[in-house]
């Protein structure tokens, strides 16, 4: 009977155990969903706290602090490539990376020759802007941005005939290949090697305008043999095409910058973009006015407002890409036909890679423009 008795005790407490430990496992999973529950409505309510946590995208070794530049209140949340769906967009072209794994063999050999200094232009120097564009005005004529913005640019672009032509006055232009904070003894800036020199980013522009179903023209001539007359010898070939294919709208000349302080340092103008660095894009329009030695560029406002229009849409895109637009007393082969530039894409301390990548976003920008102009 005392053996009945226990078996009852011990059945008894067997089973207090048993609903308690159910029990504790059925609480953990409620906390766990109300835990999970609480996370998710925090997230969907306090998005701007969580953005504001965020980390700047690093500048390299910059050390001095530039203005945000001016936004429009209404400025839309920027689409970038990423979220436009092309996966691939920010890849290494294979081309550059076997440069790059070269290169990489016998660097521990390279002597420095001078240091770089890598830096993101944002406002400086510049005399007006509204929302996303920036100016820097050299000129006496004023303008206003704001107003700019509200112009349409001269462009009626049809997708069955060329509408753009891509070109390089300094066709032998060239860039680094490493990415380093100096330059080695030798290295020469120069090349006639189209697949290193500014043809190379070229090709990344018109890839993205023939990808989004543009005809362009890519002229690959070297027309800086002899650096003196190098616009004359451009020129020259601009005018051929536009007898040639009288469709063509848009003129697109492509360096790249060179920018050392005088203690031989190299300034590489860089932006962070979707977390990949790529070569700072500054673009160029000229102005005639009374009293600057600037003739025959009557319609220079046209390219100033078209300047404005890929400004805009680069920004909006890639946020942080371009520096300023430099509008000054310059002419150089602008005034052939409306909606000309000159377009700077990083600097003789970029890597190829940086400016490869900044000519696939002019590329993309340009393209997006150009669908708010087709016929």
């Amino acid at each position: 009977m005392k053996n009945g008795r226990n078996m009852k005790i011990i059945a008894a407490v067997f089973g207090v155990c048993l609903v308690g430990f159910l029990a504790f496992n059925f609480m953990k999973e409620i906390s766990f969903v109300f835990a999970k529950a609480a996370l998710v409505s925090a997230s969907r309510l306090l998005p701007s706290a969580a953005k504001d946590n965020e980390s700047e995208p690093s500048v390299g070794n910059q050390t001095e602090q530039t203005e945000q530049s001016q936004k429009d209140p209404s400025e839309t949340v920027p689409i970038t490539a990423s979220a436009a769906g092309d996966d691939d967009f920010y890849a290494v072209p294979d081309d550059i990376r076997k440069r790059i794994e070269g290169a990489s063999k016998t660097a521990d050999k390279d002597k420095k020759d001078g240091t770089i200094f890598e830096k993101q232009y944002k406002n400086d120097g510049m005399t007006d802007s509204f929302g996303n564009v920036r100016l820097k005005n050299l000129n006496k004529t004023k303008v206003s941005v704001e107003q700019l913005l509200k112009e349409k640019a001269d462009l009626s672009v049809s997708r069955n005939k060329p509408s753009v032509l891509i070109y390089h006055t300094h066709t032998t232009e060239a860039y680094q290949i490493l990415d380093r904070d100096f330059y080695a003894q030798g290295y020469i800036t120069r090349s006639k090697d189209t697949s290193f020199n500014m043809v190379r980013v070229g090709d990344e522009i018109v890839k993205e305008l023939e990808k989004n179903g543009f005809q362009c023209i890519h002229d690959t001539e070297i027309h800086d043999v002899k650096y003196s007359g190098a616009y004359d010898h451009s020129r020259k070939t601009v005018i051929e095409y536009l007898k040639k294919y009288p469709s063509v709208q848009i003129t697109l000349d492509i360096h790249r910058d060179a920018i050392e302080q005088s203690d031989g340092t190299k300034i590489k103008p860089t932006a962070t973009i979707n977390g990949h660095k790529a070569a700072q894009v500054m673009i160029i329009s000229g102005c005639q006015e009374r009293g600057n030695p600037v003739e025959d560029f009557s319609d220079w406002r046209y390219n100033l407002v078209f300047a404005v229009t890929l400004q805009n849409k680069l920004e909006t895109l890639f946020p942080g890409l371009t520096r300023p637009i430099f509008f000054a007393p310059r002419r150089y082969n602008m005034n052939v036909t409306r909606n000309s530039l000159l377009i700077e894409v990083g600097s003789d301390s970029n890597t190829l890679q940086e400016a490869a990548l900044s000519g696939k976003m002019i590329g993309k920008a340009l393209a997006e423009v150009m669908k708010e102009y087709t016929e």
